[in-house]
């Protein structure tokens, strides 16, 4: 009797990958059957557009003042305007377009505070990691104590002493949020310290450097990268708190949490105006995290055996 043919496709997919590709080219591969990669890195690249190329999507200029048309309702309301697709705010602004060029704002400091925090977390993970003993007791001190500090309210008090702008703000996430890739990235570094090919390597001579910069460095990196697209969701999160306050930056500039501000004072009246930037952010921080998600599975291999 003939053998019933399996209806795992991906399983029946992924073995010849994994046969007969290369670790990267098998990750990739992963990552492009993924539904959450895709479907994150879809937004995230949206998102991207918006912001690279904003002065050419947006209708209108976020900025011009249309006192006749003060709180419109979207096009498709009876009342809308197809000139403001998403009506406008109490000032007669296009909401659509300081969404659009918000956006700018919200990816230049949600990667960047990524960037540093990242640099500056993992730097104190793979040394408290590696070399453990008072190296680690130190650097972990350092992490409980800096953790005992609420981070929004740190934020807050950060802001207050640098003073506005976007720099400002990215270096305010990065002082808050760099315990987060240091304690994660340790306790993974102390897992792999203990490997086999990280004592084959110290028995060949390598020195310390070499053997966390070719040994450990790349077997947390898709835990690296996971917490990087996730600590930009973060900072996008962070940013739009540190906007509505009045702490990030200036008034000319859109951002999604002034718009949220401005539009409190009217959610009764005109909703859309309060609704549409918080969607905005929602959707930009899901993008991130599924494609965080979908890449920790992709790139680690022993997640990408089970998943299989």
């Amino acid at each position: 009797m003939q053998k019933p043919v399996s209806s795992n496709v991906s399983a029946a997919v992924l073995k010849p990958v994994a046969g007969r590709w290369s670790p990267p080219k098998a990750a990739l591969w992963a990552a492009a059957l993924s539904p959450k990669v895709v479907v994150g890195a879809s937004i995230v690249a949206v998102m991207v557009i918006c912001a690279l190329f904003a002065p050419y999507i947006a209708p209108n200029d976020p900025a011009d003042q249309d006192l006749t048309n003060m709180l419109l309702p979207p096009v498709w309301s009876a009342e809308g305007l197809a000139q403001y697709p998403l009506g406008t705010d109490s000032l007669g602004r296009c909401i659509l377009s300081q969404m659009i060029y918000g956006a700018r704002v919200a990816l230049l400091v949600g990667f960047f505070a990524a960037v540093g925090a990242m640099l500056l977390g993992t730097t104190l993970a793979l040394l408290a990691g590696y070399f453990g003993g008072w190296v680690d007791r130190l650097i972990s001190q350092l992490v409980d104590l800096w953790m005992s500090l609420p981070p929004v309210v740190l934020s807050l008090t950060l802001m207050v002493g640098f003073g506005t702008g976007v720099g400002n703000v990215i270096l305010s996430i990065v002082l808050v949020d760099w315990t987060r890739f240091c304690r994660v990235v340790r306790s993974e570094v102390i897992v792999v310290r203990r490997k086999d090919f990280v004592a084959a390597a110290r028995l060949l001579g390598f020195g310390d450097f070499r053997i966390i910069m070719r040994e450990i460095l790349p077997s947390v990196a898709p835990l690296i990268i996971t917490l990087f697209t996730l600590q930009v969701g973060i900072g996008v999160i962070v940013e739009a708190i540190l906007s509505f306050v009045g702490l990030s930056v200036p008034a000319d500039v859109p951002a999604w949490g002034m718009m949220i501000a401005g539009a409190r004072n009217y959610m009764y009246q005109a909703p859309w105006g309060l609704f549409l930037p918080i969607i905005a952010i929602f959707v930009t921080v899901l993008g991130f995290n599924l494609l965080g998600e979908g890449l920790r599975v992709s790139l680690d291999p022993r997640l990408r055996k089970r998943s299989v």
